[in-house]
């Protein structure tokens, strides 16, 4: 299924339904951004909003895209997020050039068939001095067979995605003038054994913890 089709049906339940990924992300990404208080904050592919609540409460100025319709009404509706919203692609942001202090982009490079287009975009929106935090799927994990996708009403879906080799980022943000502050990769730790738990999957928690799961960089803009 496309990311667009599938993200249409995945809103519908995308905040009730525990990921391990996602709670995995959160826990290492949290640690990436700095501080936040009266920061001009971008999100790409905000989804239902989670990057863009846990910055505005920190005092953040926040603005997210995403190129999900539903994902966005999802997000809309939480508190001081409607009229910061907008339906785009990340290869064309609806911002003008050095506005952000930080842009996030969560789980977004993946869906895209060149990421050199969305890293520019990124880049071009920070100003100096800002930071850009991307995190993604380890390619070690889709090499292990790890799909992306969710169950609705008892049905699995499956989300077409490509994964991009870490050089490849690398390489495509260095052209779009950006300098390369960390990288971070993680795996499944004990934080995330309950959520493998509680879906009644708990025997693939410690194959899944030998895996790579998530790669994240943080760029800064000269």
């Amino acid at each position: 299924m496309t990311a667009l089709e599938a993200h249409r049906i995945w809103s519908e339940i995308y905040d009730e339904s525990p990921n391990p990924l996602l709670a995995l992300e959160t826990r290492i990404v949290a640690r990436l951004l700095g501080p936040l208080e009266n920061r001009r904050i971008v999100d790409v592919g905000c989804g239902t909003g989670r990057w863009l609540t846990c910055a505005e409460s920190q005092g953040a100025h926040v603005f997210g895209i995403d190129f999900c319709r539903e994902m966005l009404l999802r997000a809309a509706v939480k508190p001081r997020l409607a009229g910061r919203l907008a339906l785009a692609t990340a290869e064309r942001l609806p911002f003008g050039d050095r506005m952000a202090d930080l842009v996030v982009c969560s789980f977004v490079i993946g869906y895209l068939v060149d990421p050199g287009f969305a890293i520019r975009e990124m880049a071009r929106i920070s100003a100096p001095g800002a930071r850009i935090v991307l995190s993604e799927l380890h390619p070690d994990a889709a090499a292990a067979g790890w799909k992306r996708g969710f169950r609705h009403n008892g049905t699995p879906y499956e989300i077409e995605h490509s994964p991009h080799p870490i050089p490849c980022l690398l390489g495509a943000a260095s052209q779009a003038g950006l300098q390369l502050d960390r990288t971070q990769v993680a795996a499944f730790g004990e934080p995330e054994r309950e959520i493998f738990l509680r879906a009644g999957r708990d025997r693939l928690f410690e194959d899944a913890s030998r895996v790579p799961a998530i790669w994240a960089a943080v760029w800064s803009k000269p």
